[in-house]
């Protein structure tokens, strides 16, 4: 039995903070109207009192109401500004994590973070406190349910646990906006292998997480879509690793994932733009992504840094969280208990992307066995589960997804290309 699913923004925000001060003005609101029932309460109370016509009214009854009205306004008031408190905490934790990925930029953006960051600490002691214990409370849970996973009598816990000390210590697993990749790919050729006209786009996240190359030692596909207008769109679909060798033919491996991790240029990497770029896409074209695993890496560099408009992106057990503008879609699909999904150390405190981003996690797998070893939380079926679950959450924030597959139902013509790439050896 899998774990329940909690769909959230990422890192320690849950929560839209201006929604959330929505709620709290409401709750004020709501408040003040209690205030105005107690003293229309209180007015019928007299009147009932001062007149002897009046006697069969139970003036007992109305003064208890009133009562009741003045708790309940108590009440709604306390919450308000607990709900306001808790808003302006998790403001701080955003705006921490903002200044902590600029750095030391003496800029007027840095300028105006530090002043509303002091004007937030300084107005109340306890937004600091609080702030700080929300971030706490994310570290200490980002990895819950890992470590019962791997277990197998103690055998090899200390293996799986190198993957989220690794993202901690060397500060790898958040992709910031300086972490370009670096040096030159391994040479790749790229050869289309299959082209086919699919029915339709995907209209699920389920369905854009089947959608994955099909053919013998495809690693890329890509869709392209005629909009109605005439305007070309693309969808890479982008596998996750398919060898364990550090080196070879194979640009899907081990070389590619460490290289990838560590900021340099891959030749799966180069190999996806080069797949791209056989396809039609043009620098400024919009290309969406749908990754697994060192494809998830692949195109957190995609979003950041490519010549490609990229406006969602969404990844299943991908070992980095990118750094993406308020106007880019990311939705991850993340197991508790994938190792490999652990790199990224939970991501940023403060979650990324645009507010209708947002994480789904579950633990895939929650008896401990001998299929750990086979790492069967982080295969790409267990995430399509996750996603299929996604899909029938009813939760409004999957809404933004419901409009991006409405868009694409749009396309007069798909074109679907997969593309096998193998290094130049």
């Amino acid at each position: 039995m899998s774990g329940d699913l909690d769909i959230h923004h990422g890192g320690a925000i849950a929560v839209d903070t201006a929604a959330l001060r929505d709620v709290g003005m409401r709750l004020a609101a709501v408040g003040v109207r209690f205030d105005d029932a107690r003293a229309a309460i209180a007015r019928a109370h007299g009147a009932v009192t001062a007149d002897p016509g009046l006697a069969s009214v139970d003036a007992v009854a109305l003064a208890t109401s009133g009562g009741c009205a003045v708790a309940l306004g108590d009440e709604c008031a306390d919450a308000a500004a607990g709900t306001l408190l808790m808003a302006d905490a998790f403001e701080l934790v955003e705006l921490r994590a903002q200044a902590q990925a600029m750095g030391l930029a003496d800029t007027v953006t840095a300028a105006a973070l530090q002043r509303r960051i002091d004007r937030l600490t300084a107005s109340d002691e306890r937004i600091a406190t609080m702030a700080d214990q929300l971030v706490a409370g994310w570290k200490e849970g980002r990895f819950e349910g890992l470590g019962d996973q791997y277990d197998l009598g103690g055998l090899v816990a200390p293996l799986f646990w190198g993957g989220p000390l690794a993202g901690i210590m060397l500060g790898l697993g958040t992709v910031r906006p300086e972490m370009t990749l670096r040096g030159v790919a391994d040479p790749v050729t790229v050869t289309p292998v299959r082209t086919s006209t699919p029915t339709g786009p995907p209209a699920s996240l389920a369905d854009a997480f089947r959608r994955f190359p099909t053919a013998p030692g495809a690693q890329v596909r890509v869709e392209q879509y005629v909009m109605a207008d005439g305007t070309t769109r693309y969808m890479a679909y982008v596998k996750g690793s398919q060898s364990v060798a550090f080196g070879g033919a194979e640009p899907w491996d081990m070389r590619s994932n460490t290289q990838l991790y560590t900021g340099e240029k891959s030749a799966s990497y180069q190999a996806t733009l080069d797949a791209l770029e056989a396809a039609g896409a043009q620098p400024g074209d919009r290309v969406d992504v749908v990754a697994h695993s060192q494809g998830g890496v692949i195109a957190a560099h995609l979003a950041m840094e490519s010549q490609y408009d990229v406006q969602v992106q969404m990844t299943a057990g991908s070992p980095v969280e990118p750094t993406l503008d308020d106007d880019q879609l990311l939705i991850q699909l993340r197991h508790t208990d994938d190792v490999v999904s652990s790199l990224a150390a939970g991501g940023s405190p403060d979650g990324t992307g645009s507010p209708d981003s947002f994480t789904a996690e579950r633990e895939a797998d929650p008896a401990a066995g001998l299929q750990d070893l086979l790492l069967a939380p982080h295969q790409l079926d267990a995430y399509v589960e996750t996603a299929e679950q996604v899909d029938a959450s009813g939760d409004p924030r999957v809404a933004a997804l419901d409009e991006l597959w409405s868009e694409l139902d749009g396309a007069v013509e798909v074109t679907s290309t997969e593309y096998h790439a193998e290094r130049d050896e």
